[in-house]
């Protein structure tokens, strides 16, 4: 199904990223040119043989030959697929080299399953995604992917010859535990706002602490919009034999203003302290934001340091409504899932590879999950600056 917007966004677009276009550089074991034989995926998750495509360039760069792209183009999730659709856009329309025949289908009409089912029947060779969290496990439940699909969700492991790229709270968790970890930062004080993007980034940020040595001191829930003094809590945590390393935030902005100078007069003002992403949401006013100083969190590299190949997301924003305030995100998030099409297969074959993307760096499991190490920002003065020195 192609839409009538899509020829004048391109052009759009196109001379948007014109000028700040450039190769991707991949890290990991570069084939020569041409790759006349692909080693098999590992683990024989995904299933490239047969597909008939030129073969890939230098740098792993292998695009399909026919694309198919599923999005919900109307309906309750049109306005969170508009950004994700135009980064991808600009990331197709940016690149110079070899690009695939692009179609989108709608998976507001008819379903996910119906969606990519009518893709492969019009001969796409890949597919990306759906973009739904429910549409992505009806997908991976009931269908056997034929093609390569890449989905822009978790929701259950992958089947063979599919996997994910999502914005998940897991991912928020985890990199939060390396952050800590590479500081040895081990034992830690965790504040939790109890909703899911919470739990699900506290739970994956616990999990991996102790796969790294550490542990969780206390969790301690943070609860409505004017949540109660815990600093003697806190002051008991730090108490405890072995004390208190570092505090994790699981809070929106609001939530972790407050709770802040409680954190400062339990006495841990000085020891690292980083939240989830959710730090940003509902700050914006610096005279407000300046008791979030300090607190690192993940963000993506395009707004902190910039993406090669793409404009700044200032500039893209004057242009385009779908990369400004939130949406940006989910615009780099789009960027990104265009590079992942066109290096899926190198990603697949090569565990040590990765992508410099505009929402992290980007490599990929054995199970088709593609991990992310975000950029890291911090607060200064209320302001959102990037965080130096910020490995892990």
């Amino acid at each position: 199904m192609r839409h009538s917007w899509k020829k004048g966004l391109g052009t759009a677009l196109a001379g948007l990223v014109l000028a700040g276009c450039a190769s991707v550089q991949v890290s990991g074991p570069a084939p020569t040119q041409p790759e006349a034989a692909p080693e098999p995926a590992r683990n024989g998750h995904w299933q490239f043989d047969g597909l008939q495509r030129p073969p890939a360039e230098r740098d792993g760069y292998r695009p399909p030959v026919k694309l198919a792209v599923l999005l919900p183009l109307s309906g309750d999730l049109a306005t969170a697929a508009a950004p994700v659709r135009d980064g991808l856009l600009a990331g197709y329309y940016g690149e110079r080299r070899r690009r695939p025949d692009l179609q989108f289908y709608d998976t507001s009409a008819g379903g996910a399953i119906a969606a990519y089912q009518r893709a492969v029947a019009e001969g796409a060779d890949q597919v990306l995604g759906p973009l739904g969290r429910e549409e992505v496990d009806a997908v991976f439940r009931q269908t056997r992917p034929t093609v390569p699909i890449l989905a822009l969700n978790r929701a259950s492991t992958p089947p063979a010859n599919a996997g994910s790229y999502a914005l998940a709270p897991e991912d928020d968790g985890t990199g939060a535990a390396n952050f800590l970890a590479s500081r040895n930062a081990l034992r830690v004080l965790v504040l939790s706002s109890g909703d899911d993007n919470a739990r699900r980034a506290v739970a994956a940020f616990e999990k991996r602490l102790q796969e790294l040595g550490g542990s969780v001191v206390q969790m301690l829930a943070v609860v409505g919009d004017k949540p109660a003094d815990m600093t003697a809590l806190m002051q008991g945590a730090v108490q405890r034999e072995g004390g208190v390393d570092a505090v994790f935030l699981a809070l929106r902005g609001p939530q972790a203003r407050l709770v802040a100078p409680q954190v400062a007069a339990a006495g841990l003002s000085g020891r690292p302290r980083v939240a989830t992403s959710q730090l940003l949401s509902g700050t914006g006013k610096a005279s407000e934001d300046a008791a979030l100083d300090g607190i690192a969190f993940p963000s993506d590299a395009w707004s902190v340091t910039g993406v090669p190949g793409l404009p700044s997301a200032a500039t893209t924003a004057q242009s385009l409504p779908t990369a400004r305030g939130a949406a940006g995100r989910l615009f780099a998030f789009g960027y990104d899932a265009w590079l992942l099409t066109a290096y899926l297969e190198h990603l697949a074959q090569h565990g040590d590879a990765s992508i410099p993307g505009a929402s992290g760096t980007l490599r990929m499991d054995a199970e088709g999950n593609v991990l992310r190490a975000p950029a890291w920002s911090t607060f200064s003065s209320g302001y959102v600056v990037p965080l130096a020195g910020s490995g892990g």
